[in-house]
Parts: C-alpha cells; structure tokens; sequence
C-alpha cells in the first residue's frame, strides 16, 4: 500500500502588490497553520517518506513549517514545474520521482491540487469528497492511499481517501482541549 499526502501551501500575503506571484510568501496565519498541520501530522504518524513541493515561495515556506514535527529523515525535492501547473504535471512528476517511497507528500497549489485529489480518488469517506469538492483549503491536506507498490503506477480513479484535514478544524479542536484543560 502506498499513502499520498495532499498539502495545499498555507494562506499567502498580498501586502505587497509589487511582488511577484511566485515569491509571495506566507502571512501569519500561513504559518501558524502550517505549523498546526505539522504538528497534526506528526500526532497521528502521518509523516512522508519523500517529499515533492513546488518551488513557489509559499510552498517552501509551508513545508519549513511543517518540518520541525517530523523526526524522520526523508527525502525532498523541490519542482518548479509544479507551480502553475496542471493535473497532469502533478500525475507526472509523482509518477517520474515518486519511486518505491511508502508515503509521499506532494506540497501544491489550488485549483490544481483540487481537482487533482478528486481525479485521484475512486473511493473513501463520502462525507471527505463532499469537504473536499466544496473547498480544499489553504493548508488543507487530503490522504489517500492506493494499492500500488510504485509510485510509477499511479492512475487517476484508483484511489481511497482515508482522511481530509482542514485547518479551521484543527484550531476548533486545539481551542476544545484547551477549555478542557482549564476546567
């Protein structure tokens, strides 16, 4: 079984018109949730073997804000081609430089990352495909696992989504166990 982590960059600022789109970084609460998704991610041992993440500067920023939760070595490439891409650029670049990784981890950018994880996936959690067809939010992340043993053989409609976490969520759930703790 080969696991596919769906990361969308965390939220990006727009302060600053005169930046280019490629180098906007992310704002404060980019960060905060990028760091929220790592720690989740780290929590529930959800954590790639390779890593594929588009070179945008908000993509890079997302994955240094998750990698301090991730005590593995793993392998990381930054892809230029997946900026400003579409579907079949990210089914390309998993399929060339996803090897034999157990769990892979592709950091991207809507709409592509969209309508790539719902391509991607044949079956699962109804109530994750109806989330995910609504919104894939910024630093959102879809799971999804496929009987494959390289990445290689990735094929559109072959997929289970096993999990869609959204940041929002994240943050109700942290703020209910702080409450909690408080009592």
């Amino acid at each position: 079984m080969a696991r596919l982590f769906l990361l969308r960059h965390a939220k990006s600022s727009w302060d600053d018109p005169s930046v280019r789109d490629f180098d906007r970084p992310l704002n404060l609460r980019g960060r905060a949730a990028a760091s929220l998704m790592g720690r989740h991610m780290a929590d529930h041992a959800l954590v790639p073997d390779r890593v594929l993440c588009s070179s945008a500067r908000r993509t890079r920023e997302t994955f240094a804000g998750v990698l301090p939760f991730f005590s593995a070595d793993m392998d990381v490439r930054f892809v230029k081609r997946l900026y400003e891409a579409p579907q079949s650029a990210y089914l390309k670049t998993i399929q060339e430089v996803g090897g034999t990784a157990k769990s892979l981890m592709l950091i991207g950018h809507n709409p592509t990352m969209q309508s790539f994880a719902l391509d991607l996936i044949d079956r699962g959690n109804p109530m994750f495909i109806d989330q995910l067809g609504e919104k894939f939010p910024t630093a959102g992340l879809a799971v999804i696992d496929f009987d494959l043993g390289e990445w290689g053989r990735l094929a559109p409609k072959s997929g289970r989504i096993v999990a869609f976490f959204r940041p929002r969520e994240l943050e109700l759930v942290g703020a209910e166990e702080t409450a909690e703790v408080d009592d």
